[in-house]
């Protein structure tokens, strides 16, 4: 993480300074194919950092924690506890932990080099991208991504084996990590609603109809919770569930 975050820096302050300078438009009344090009740059750059969210959100295990976690909290029955901001957060990080190899990767093999100006942008773009590649591919339903190809080859699009479009492999495997963390969010929910069913059966056979059961059941399935370690379980097979 930190040394993403000193890249971002980086490119800040190549960026900031430029802004900061005089500009000198003489230069655009004869455009020619290097200024052109510098500008197709800079705004290329300024779009990826403008859509960096998406980005984590799109090729990570963001999606899968995020979702999970939202399920967890509607599951107990708690409105704003923990705070979205703290959902948020613990997904962050949990997502640099997951993705802590696949960073490396990328960092050394694409942003490391292309920073001392060994390789060029393109090849920089191919090294960076390559590691959440196989990432993807390692997660990705077998199922979604042949819904993908086969929609790209109806529309003549070439599917390459080798190497895979990465417009065909992201939806694919955004779709696999909403599928799992539904999937995962089943499991977390159903023993609160066991504990929903017994408490609103005890409640009714006690003839306390203007009692609603929801509040009755919510301290104590936030005991199981707590009593189960439930974050610990949690978060760790969420972990392992990643390959």
């Amino acid at each position: 993480m930190k040394k993403f975050l000193t890249a971002a820096a980086i490119l800040a302050a190549s960026v900031l300074p430029a802004g900061a300078q005089q500009l000198d438009l003489s230069a655009l009344g004869n455009p020619d194919g290097a200024t052109v090009g510098y500008i197709i740059q800079m705004f290329g750059l300024l779009t990826v950092l403008s859509v960096a969210p998406g980005l984590l959100i799109m090729v990570t295990s963001f999606t899968r924690f995020v979702i999970a976690f939202s399920i967890l909290r509607t599951g107990i029955g708690l409105q704003s506890t923990p705070a979205n901001l703290i959902l948020i957060s613990l997904s962050l990080f949990m997502t640099f932990y997951v993705m802590a190899p696949t960073f490396d990767q990328a960092w050394q093999n694409g942003v490391k080099p292309l920073m001392d100006n060994q390789i060029t942008q393109a090849e920089a773009v191919d090294r960076i991208s390559d590691p959440f590649r196989t990432f993807m591919m390692r997660n990705v339903r077998d199922k979604d991504f042949a819904l993908f190809a086969d929609l790209a080859r109806e529309r003549g699009q070439t599917v390459s084996e080798e190497k895979v479009d990465l417009r065909i492999l992201v939806p694919a495997f955004m779709i696999s990590e909403i599928r799992r963390g539904f999937e995962i969010g089943f499991l977390i929910v159903l023993p609160f609603l066991v504990i929903d069913l017994i408490v609103a059966t005890i409640t009714m056979a006690m003839g306390m109809m203007m009692l609603p059961p929801t509040v009755v059941s919510l301290p104590f399935k936030i005991l199981f919770f707590v009593l189960i370690d439930g974050w610990n379980l949690l978060v760790g097979s969420l972990v392992r569930s990643f390959t």
